[in-house]
């Protein structure tokens, strides 16, 4: 799996990094103590030193990307991971690195924009590319909706993730529709509801054919 994808792996492990490049071309503008976490308000609530944010960010972003994809590989269901599905793995986490190292650097250098509301968009989008990918793909340990019953299950499997998808997709759409209202109560009801209703979709799936 590595070796068929590691032109990609490489590409994306650079475009993970490019935020130390940044950081250091900015290192003599930036303070000593860097927002390095925000509440639900998108007020800077933690800090950490300039070292941090400019190196540890994206090294564990790079950790975080080269685990993904050595879990694929060792996936009992690898056959069934397309190229499609690990592209789309292998582009989430430089996405979110470039995200959140540019979200923090402009706070950091004092910026004014609501961090939660960028934040809640990236997501609201991410999940409707997620929602709209989720129907087609296949059984596997390392993407899709991993439960006992959905991977014993192809009908069951295949029922769970067209059921998320249209959640996800929704889900997305109201996180993207709200984010400049500022309704913090509303993102913990939809996130709730994006995993509850496909579990629990699933497992009346899994009880009807129980009973057959």
């Amino acid at each position: 799996m590595i070796k068929k994808n590691l032109k990609t792996l490489i590409i994306t492990s650079i475009i993970i990094l490019l935020p130390i490049v940044a950081g250091l071309i900015l290192w003599d503008k930036l303070p000593e103590k860097i927002p390095m976490h925000f509440n639900a308000q998108g007020e800077a609530d933690g800090y950490g030193s300039r070292a941090l944010a400019v190196f540890g960010m994206p090294l564990f972003m790079l950790a975080m990307q080269w685990i993904c994809m050595a879990a694929s590989s060792l996936d009992p269901k690898s056959k069934n991971i397309t190229k499609k599905s690990i592209n789309l793995v292998l582009w989430i986490i430089p996405a979110i690195s470039l995200l959140v190292s540019g979200v923090v650097y402009a706070f950091s250098l004092g910026e004014e924009f609501n961090v939660g509301t960028v934040m809640v968009i990236f997501f609201g989008f991410f999940f409707i590319v997620i929602g709209n990918y989720l129907p087609k793909c296949k059984q596997s340990y390392t993407i899709g909706i991993k439960i006992s019953w959905t991977l014993d299950s192809t009908e069951n499997w295949n029922y769970t993730h067209r059921l998320a998808g249209k959640v996800w997709v929704i889900g997305g759409i109201v996180l993207i529709a709200t984010a400049f209202f500022n309704l913090v109560w509303i993102y913990p009801s939809v996130f709730v509801i994006m995993v509850a209703v496909p579990f629990i979709g699933s497992y009346l799936f899994y009880k009807k054919e129980s009973k057959k």
